[in-house]
């Protein structure tokens, strides 16, 4: 084995030195530190697959009212927590409000879903009304949000054939 010499010395230390900061000054003569970021953690639950799509609700293929113009109502998880306004249909548009009742805060997010039926009650397409809280026009003062009006438009390719709706909420936070 060879002895290391007072150069070779010298080199190592200059090389530990500078990964390390510097003399531990961090001054402008250190190297910058590079690092990688920590991996994200990842979790899965193998009973649960992971959604895909927009939320649906289960009911929505029999909801469907019997008389032409009429709007039903298909359930959905969050039924105990609001109630559904007047809602009308006009074979274009399906226009409701629905009164949050089961908190006193402002309504972060809400879907509202609508299914759209032939003159025989079949399903033949969907729409949505989504409502996102906008923190820019948020305030701290008064009284929250619990009130929220929506207007679903029947797809372009279903207006004339769409003679009834019904209505459900497959998305429903506050605090």
């Amino acid at each position: 084995m060879r002895p290391i010499t007072a150069a070779a010395a010298s080199v190592v230390a200059a090389l530990v030195l500078t990964s390390c900061g510097g003399a531990g000054d961090g001054g402008p003569s250190a190297t910058p530190v590079t690092s990688t970021p920590s991996p994200v953690m990842v979790t899965s639950f193998p009973d649960l697959p992971a959604p895909t799509g927009e939320p649906d609700l289960p009911g929505i293929a029999t909801a469907a009212p019997g008389a032409p113009g009429a709007v039903g109502r298909i359930p959905g998880p969050f039924d105990d927590r609001f109630r559904l306004g007047e809602v009308t249909f006009d074979g274009e548009h399906v226009v409701g409000s629905i009164e949050i009742t089961s908190d006193v805060s402002d309504l972060l997010e809400l879907q509202v879903l609508a299914g759209f039926y032939d003159a025989s009650g079949t399903l033949i397409g969907r729409g949505r009304f989504t409502h996102h809280l906008d923190e820019g026009a948020h305030h701290e003062e008064g009284p929250p949000s619990e009130h929220e009006t929506f207007t679903i438009a029947v797809p372009r390719k279903l207006r004339g054939t769409a003679v009834t709706a019904a209505v459900g909420v497959p998305v429903l936070v506050n605090e």
